[in-house]
């Protein structure tokens, strides 16, 4: 009777097993929700963009292997062409580049020398100026040297240093901006109601006359700033003078484009 009765009592209690795992089993459940419900977006992101990546990268093979009628799968369906660009530059292109920008500045700094040499009795008498710059190489000529006063054509005197100029960048692929600048005192004619239409059309007039002369016009450009960028302060005689200029801007390059954003 007594072992029966220890039967009895151990087969009342087997229950706490089966509830035991059932709580266990319970809360795994919760933490596993928990978790799904706490997912760290940037890992997710970053588990969104690669599946992205994978599902949206071009074909990589250029010749498909076909399926059915190939004439109609040419006309339906166009493959992709692989970019065979390489991300990288490689060590023999940036050479190249280091090498074609050596020639370059090697070139500018010839063709400043030649400037130099033709206009050094301008230069010596303060009327032009030469500087070579990391990219152009600058060339500023007095407004008396070229113009007369409120005038747009060369005087007959500028016709030989217009002359020189040219016959340098005749031997040059290099791309140039003419530049016309005047002091603040204003003008008002029918012909320009303000000083920007004057210096526009000295700087045309010049590139004109370089056009005439044998250099490419496609290489050339115009522009007028005015008063608007002085060199000194305009409040004395010398100093409107020196404002008074016509500036040529001989670029490294030989596309106008490139020489007019930089």
């Amino acid at each position: 009777m007594r072992k029966r009765h220890e039967e009895e009592i151990d087969n009342k209690e087997r229950w706490l097993v089966s509830y035991a795992d059932f709580i266990t089993l319970l809360f795994a459940f919760f933490v596993v929700m928990y978790s799904i419900s706490s997912v760290n977006e940037g890992k997710y992101k970053v588990l969104s963009d690669s599946l992205e990546g994978i599902f949206n990268a071009p074909q990589k093979s250029t010749k498909p292997i076909p399926i059915g009628d190939e004439l109609a799968r040419s006309e339906g369906y166009k493959s992709k062409e692989i970019n065979l660009t390489p991300l990288f530059k490689s060590p023999e292109l940036a050479d190249d580049k280091e090498k074609q920008d050596i020639q370059d500045n090697q070139d500018l700094k010839n063709i400043a020398a030649e400037f130099e040499k033709s206009l050094a009795d301008l230069i010596q008498d303060q009327k032009v100026s030469v500087q070579k710059m990391e990219d152009w190489i600058e060339i500023s000529l007095e407004d008396t040297v070229v113009f007369s006063s409120g005038g747009v054509e060369p005087i007959d005197e500028a016709f030989p240093i217009i002359e020189k100029i040219a016959r340098i960048l005749k031997k040059h692929d290099n791309a140039m901006l003419v530049e016309g600048h005047t002091d603040n005192i204003p003008i008002r004619t029918g012909t320009f109601p303000s000083n920007w239409e004057l210096s526009a059309a000295r700087a045309a007039s010049v590139v004109r006359y370089l056009a005439l002369e044998g250099v490419s016009p496609g290489r050339m450009a115009a522009m007028g700033y005015g008063e608007f960028r002085p060199l000194v302060r305009n409040d004395t005689a010398q100093g409107r003078r020196k404002n008074r200029r016509v500036v040529l801007l001989v670029s490294k390059s030989n596309d106008l484009r490139t020489s007019l954003m930089n």
